[in-house]
């Protein structure tokens, strides 16, 4: 038995050694190609490495802690509070319908900008698209501040309501509102939706359109028969990107608090009282959530949605 496990691990160290030899000084196209593939690949795996692998399971164990500011011993605790407390309920329900509201609203919005972008040849195109695209390159903290200065006390559209209503500016103001926080998401979650959509709209089938459109089919009837089931994995993929967004946004929320949702009640737990087990198992439930989420949704969609 001794002498079996000794040559198992004598061919297992050789294996090693010859897997390293062929990176190291490849004899052939085959093994030039996989030392590419791994050159390539490196940088990447050392990055999820660092920054993926080793902190989620930190996080982890974090999580299971009996100690808030130590990690030892073993508890379920946390993980039991966010199934039995109401509180934390109420923030995973707030999540939730707020993230598939603002992501039902964007798609509705998104969906006739794509189509108009790419069935027709608008004036100023170019600068269209540049203005689209450009809250893609605007951290969530910047949105919040535009927000403000639009919809705030002295906001510019408060200062119009107020006039046209004969109300306060004060009592117009949604900045820190719902309505506020809102208008804040799908700025940020439009142009991730146009992302994808336009994409979908480019290789949509037009001949099938025209051909729709011959037979007699209204706009809204060719749209819904024809185009419709064409943009499908494109609608399916960018629900999920503009999801996902709508789950993560933090910047945006923690300066207008207009709703407490579960990214800013993490920042509480560690900024009142370093609760950073109970921030942890939240942040823990949110990736397993979102991660979910998106393994599920891309089955019924070739869309390119990332993970």
């Amino acid at each position: 038995m001794a002498a079996d496990q000794v040559s198992t691990g004598t061919r297992a160290v050789e294996s090693v050694r010859t897997t390293v030899g062929s990176l190291v000084s490849p004899a052939s196209e085959r093994q030039r190609e996989i030392r590419r593939i791994v050159a390539l690949c490196l940088p990447f795996s050392v990055l999820l490495l660092f920054s993926g692998v080793f902190p989620l399971t930190e996080m982890f164990r974090i999580s299971f802690s009996e100690s808030r500011l130590v990690t030892e011993g073993f508890t379920v605790e946390y993980y039991r509070a966010m199934v039995t407390d109401p509180y934390y309920r109420n923030i995973a329900f707030n999540t939730l319908w707020f993230a598939a509201a603002t992501t039902v609203t964007s798609i509705a919005v998104a969906v006739p900008v794509a189509h108009a972008l790419e069935k027709y040849a608008l004036p100023a195109k170019s600068v269209i698209l540049t203005v689209l695209s450009f809250p893609n390159s605007l951290p969530g903290i910047v949105a919040a501040f535009m927000i403000i200065i639009l919809f705030g006390n002295t906001g510019i559209l408060s200062n119009v309501f107020a006039f046209l209503s004969g109300q306060s500016r004060i009592d117009v103001a949604i900045a820190t509102s719902v309505g506020g926080l809102f208008f804040a998401y799908i700025y940020s979650m439009i142009p991730r939706a146009l992302l994808l959509l336009r994409g979908t709209y480019a290789e949509v089938n037009t001949d099938a359109e025209e051909a729709a459109r011959v037979l007699g089919a209204t706009p809204l009837q060719t749209f819904r028969y024809v185009t419709l089931p064409q943009i499908k994995p494109g609608l399916i993929g960018a629900s999920i990107l503009v999801f996902r967004t709508g789950l993560a946004i933090f910047g945006t929320v923690l300066i207008l608090k207009g709703l407490l949702v579960w990214t800013l009640q993490i920042d509480r737990e560690l900024a009142q009282g370093f609760n950073i087990a109970q921030a942890s198992a939240m942040a823990t439930v949110w990736f397993v959530f979102v991660f979910g989420f998106t393994v599920l949704m891309l089955r019924y969609t070739s869309a390119e949605v990332s993970i």
